[in-house]
């Protein structure tokens, strides 16, 4: 065991900020299945805990293997084309097979195995892989339209095979490439029309979800969720339940939270462990604990962009930025949910939402951050190395 802890390099902070939120994880998700339990599982509280700590166990040993892994593998053009072509096809199984939980086709099912997994959780970082592959690849050429154009291809692609299932996803993953193209210092002229072509579409959407929701996947349902954001005297008790639940909770939470175990909104919030995670750890941490979650991703942004900058090299700096860009920004989309700032999307809180398979894609996205950061730390001992050994034959002669 010591020597697989020796083993472990890369940003230790950012191993110390993922191993706290597996353990907020593992004790918000115990005290909040407590109705869970009772309804499907004769009360066996302990069902869902073990569930879950199967699963974060599962996602470490999974970033342990990944960082160890040089990051310059995942730059090999064959990885990127296959795990790219891999993510189309599963998105595009998902439109024709595709399962429905919780009114919403985002599942597939795994053959055999009795479980289930969101094709957009590989897309993600399979479309920033490839994006990060074409920017470091074109950079003497960044500033072409050809080459701007032939870099939206890909991200359009992925995006409208999402879209039909999960517009949040869709969205949150097409503003998360356009920042990364930003950063490769594209044009801002390109990037301007981009916007300006998104906001036309993000207007032409607006009015049919809004006039003829019915000419749109899920449109009476975006209809619904946005007359309620912009107006909570049109929320339905029933249908508006969760939110009313979630903003309950949160009011109860005060400055320092009921404590671990103490919740009571769990008994009434439909889904206290998966999207409206944040506003039961308030209840129970408070605003200092949902503070500190905040904090916590804030801070593992921070640590991103710092080994982003520390790179020599293109490709891992694009990458290890364009997956952490996209993680702390689905985990504020989630806490602006919570906090009513946002109309409802049904994106998890990272590396605490109760799950399987989207914890794991998280865990092995982060463990490709580490491995860039293992990398950093390897060329400074070479380069160390080098500079002791040039000081010996110096001496010497």
């Amino acid at each position: 065991m010591l020597r697989y802890i020796r083993n472990i390099q890369g940003d230790k902070v950012i191993w110390g900020i993922v191993i706290i939120l597996s353990v907020l994880s593992l004790l918000t998700v115990y005290s909040a299945t407590g109705s869970l339990a009772y309804a499907k599982n004769d009360g066996n509280t302990e069902y869902y805990l073990i569930k879950q700590l199967i699963v974060v166990v599962a996602g470490l040993l999974f970033m342990y293997l990944i960082h160890l892994v040089k990051y310059t593998w995942y730059s090999k053009g064959y990885i990127i084309f296959v795990t790219f072509l891999l993510s189309i096809g599963f998105l595009a199984a998902l439109i024709i097979y595709g399962l429905t939980i919780n009114s919403a086709a985002r599942w597939l099912p795994i053959p055999l195995t009795g479980l289930t997994f969101q094709p957009s959780d590989l897309a993600k970082p399979a479309l920033v892989m490839f994006l990060a592959k074409l920017l470091a690849n074109n950079q003497d050429k960044i500033k072409s339209l050809k080459i701007y154009l032939f870099m939206l291809i890909p991200i359009i692609l992925i995006c409208l095979l999402i879209f039909p299932s999960n517009f949040s996803t869709a969205a949150i993953l097409f503003v998360s490439c356009l920042v990364l193209i930003w950063i490769a210092r594209a044009r801002m002229a390109h990037i301007g029309l981009t916007i300006l072509a998104g906001a036309a579409f993000g207007v032409i959407l607006f009015f049919l979800i809004m006039h003829y929701p019915k000419a749109i996947p899920r449109g009476e349902t975006w209809k619904h969720r946005i007359e309620v954001w912009l107006d909570d005297s049109k929320a339905d008790p029933e249908a508006d339940y969760q939110i009313t639940q979630a903003k309950i909770a949160i009011a109860s939470g005060g400055f320092f939270g009921k404590t671990p175990g103490k919740s009571t909104q769990r008994n009434f919030l439909p889904h206290p462990y998966s999207d409206f995670i944040f506003a039961f750890i308030i209840e129970e941490y408070g605003l200092v604990g949902g503070g500190f979650v905040t904090l916590l991703y804030l801070t593992l942004f921070f640590r991103i962009v710092r080994i982003a900058n520390r790179c020599k090299g293109n490709f891992g700096s694009f990458l290890s930025f364009g997956i952490g860009f996209l993680i702390v920004f689905q985990a504020l989309i989630n806490m602006g949910v919570a906090v009513g700032l946002l109309p409802v999307t049904g994106q998890t809180l990272p590396l605490v939402s109760m799950g399987g398979t989207s914890l794991w894609f998280t865990a092995i996205s982060i463990g490709i951050i580490l491995s860039v950061s293992r990398g950093l730390e390897i060329e400074a001992q070479e380069e160390k190395t080098s500079f002791k050994i040039s000081d010996n034959l110096y001496a010497t002669v």
